[in-house]
């Protein structure tokens, strides 16, 4: 009987529009799953227990978007990277049913997520560069002039960084092969170069490094956006290190690894976030400027923005 009542009391309320019916979250609900794709040294989940994406994946998912994080080698190069997720990519298609998916590549997640759409345009509705290099990173540029082929420390150096490559991978679950020097290589002036001379889609005209690029090609639809701050708390311990691989550019507007113009790719969205280049994916544990934007809800507009356009 009180049920009844109940009903009855529910239903007169929602005809004079006094209550709104309960509905669920559908604001980031895109057609095509949502593939989040690390940088250098980067991972999915350390041993299930600290994501890379910081509090993204679940932001993501509470607005109705299905959301994987791929597992690639933290370091190699953009090529492997990409023929890596490649093979996710096509083993979720496999177990799941074949579909599109939209990525979201932070760093050289970004270029690794250009690969995988130009070779396989079958597999891409979308790629979104967080904070990439596309036209390299004179941080990359410095290290390599003393990290290279006459330089007798070089091997040795190189066995170190992939072994701690290696770590990653363990914790992570991952075991792709590591390759410092390609990943170094293919983050560099030159190296993202040879890169982009293979993979040119989305990418600003050379007669305007620091404009946009298409939006669309073939079918697939690109974006970008980045930060030009560098310190931004004072609790976070990755501050000094990019403060002191700012110096690389020399005053130019950068997040501490990445400038403004070699970020931009197709729609560039904003590439003056308040950010530093670990705060676009809410690192470290979500630490960042007081009055800066937080990334889990940019990334949330983002897939808004992707299932609006039917993406």
């Amino acid at each position: 009987m009180l049920r009844s009542v109940s009903s009855r009391l529910l239903g007169v309320l929602l005809s004079f529009g006094l209550v709104a019916p309960a509905c669920a979250d559908t604001y980031t609900q895109t057609k095509y799953p949502i593939m989040l794709v690390h940088g250098l040294f980067g991972f999915d989940s350390l041993l299930g227990i600290y994501d890379y994406w910081y509090g993204i994946p679940s932001a993501l998912r509470s607005g109705g978007a299905t959301v994987y994080a791929a597992s690639v080698a933290a370091t190699n190069d953009s090529t492997q990277r990409g023929e890596q997720l490649i093979h996710d990519l096509d083993t979720l298609n496999a177990l799941h049913g074949k579909t599109r998916y939209n990525l979201i590549g932070h760093s050289q997640g970004g270029p690794t997520s250009r690969y995988v759409a130009s070779v396989r345009p079958d597999l891409v509705a979308s790629v979104t560069s967080v904070a990439s290099p596309h036209t390299g990173s004179p941080v990359a540029d410095a290290v390599g002039s003393v990290v290279n082929s006459e330089n007798p420390l070089t091997p040795a150096v190189a066995a170190v960084v992939d072994a701690f490559a290696a770590v990653i991978g363990f914790l992570s679950g991952n075991s792709d092969p590591q390759n410092a020097i390609g990943a170094l290589t293919a983050n560099s002036t030159a190296g993202s170069l040879a890169f982009n001379r293979l993979h040119p889609e989305g990418l600003p005209p050379a007669s305007n490094p620091c404009g946009a690029g298409a939006a669309s090609v073939n079918g697939i639809s690109y974006y970008s956006l980045s930060g030009t701050s560098v310190a931004t708390n004072f609790f976070d311990i990755s501050d000094p290190l990019l403060i002191a691989t700012s110096v690389f550019f020399w005053g130019g507007s950068n997040d501490g690894l990445v400038g403004r113009c070699s970020s931009h790719l197709g729609v560039v969205l904003k590439d003056n976030y308040g950010w530093n280049h670990l705060d676009a994916v809410n690192q470290i544990f979500g630490l960042r400027g007081l009055f800066s934007a937080d990334p889990a809800s940019v990334l949330r507009a983002q897939a808004n923005r992707l299932k609006n356009a039917g993406l």
